[in-house]
Parts: C-alpha cells; structure tokens; sequence
C-alpha cells in the first residue's frame, strides 16, 4: 500500500464546537468505565519504537476499548511537545496524563491508543487504532484544545494512514510506502516494531 499524504498540522474546530464533543466524549466514557468496557493492557509497555526521523520513544500505557472490528481500519499518529515540562516533570505528565482518558475513550471510531513517552526532543505521541479516516481526523481537531493548553501550538501535527492497523505498521513499516520525504517529515513512521505487535 503506498501513502503519499504529508503530515498534516491540525486544522481545528472553534473552542464553541470543540467543547460540546469533548464533554460528551467524557460523558460516554463514564459509561463505558462503569461497563468495563475500556482495558489497559500491560504487554506492551516499555517496549521501545523507533521512528523514520531517528527517534525513539517508549510505550508507557494502551488503552483498549472492547468493541466490534472496524470497518474502515486506519492508523491515527499525533505529536505534541509539552511546555515548560522538563525532567521529573515528565514522569508526573504520564502519571497525570491517565485523566485524558476520557476525552478521546468515547470519540466515535475509537479502538486503541499506544501512549509513547516523550523523545529525545520532548515530543509525546499518540498511536491510535481507529474507525474511519474522518472520524479520526474529527476526534484530532477536537483534541487540540486540550493540547493547545499545554503544548507548544506548532508542534502539534498528525497522520492518519488509511486501510491499514496498528499492530501492521509497527510490525515492520515496509507496509507503508511513503514515498520520497525527507526523515524529519516522518516523525509519524514507525521503523521497530515492539515484540507483541
């Protein structure tokens, strides 16, 4: 399959539009907690991935919705680099960081998401598992509020690769043609892949 989509900084909505999906995304969250419908399985985290622009990161959480297979399987990348957040300050980010749950559990089209600890340049990421490109691209223009109010503004950038999973793009990313670009622009391409992808 070859993908020749460029990164993409995140066009999105007005705080007026974005707050109404986000509070009831938190709302149906609640719900599927009390359902025990959303799982954190431990099998792949502290596994390492690399990316095409020479970095690495960590994976430090998932989260696993139970729900039918999608549809339209795409992979969703979003990058951001925290403000004012350094050393210590990062392992209370990623302890912090389990109450966001709610605001991305119960966006239409969610599966999973790898949580991957900040790079060598500060820069956290999001591998999500989603159902159907426009609703992952739906649930990211929503989602730059919250980043917007800790993030550095320009760093926030995603990537969405249609007809393809997760686990196949981290599995060895030759699934994924790109195409010509230079390394920097990849900062979304996984190039190792943890053990149990």
């Amino acid at each position: 399959m070859t993908i020749v989509q460029r990164e993409r900084r995140v066009e999105h909505y007005r705080l007026a539009t974005a707050l109404p999906r986000l509070a009831a995304c938190a709302g149906r969250t609640m719900m599927l907690l009390a359902r025990r419908r959303v799982h954190m399985p431990r099998r792949r985290i502290d596994t390492w991935v690399r990316f095409a622009d020479g970095s690495t990161s960590r994976i430090y959480r998932e989260t696993v919705l139970d729900r039918a297979a999608p549809h339209e399987p795409c992979v969703l990348i979003v990058q951001f680099r925290l403000r004012y957040v350094r050393g210590s300050g990062h392992r209370m980010f990623r302890a912090e960081s389990l109450l966001n749950t709610p605001l991305f559990v119960a966006f239409p089209g969610f599966v999973s998401k790898l949580w991957l600890a900040a790079d060598e340049h500060g820069v956290y990421r999001g591998c999500y598992d989603w159902d159907g490109p426009e609703a992952a691209r739906e649930y990211v223009r929503a989602l730059w509020w919250p980043l917007a109010l800790v993030s550095d503004t320009a760093s926030i950038k995603y990537q969405v690769l249609p007809g393809v999973r997760r686990d196949a793009v981290l599995a060895g990313a030759g699934h994924v043609d790109v195409g010509a670009g230079r390394e920097q622009d990849q900062w979304w391409r996984p190039l190792a892949a943890p053990p149990h992808a």
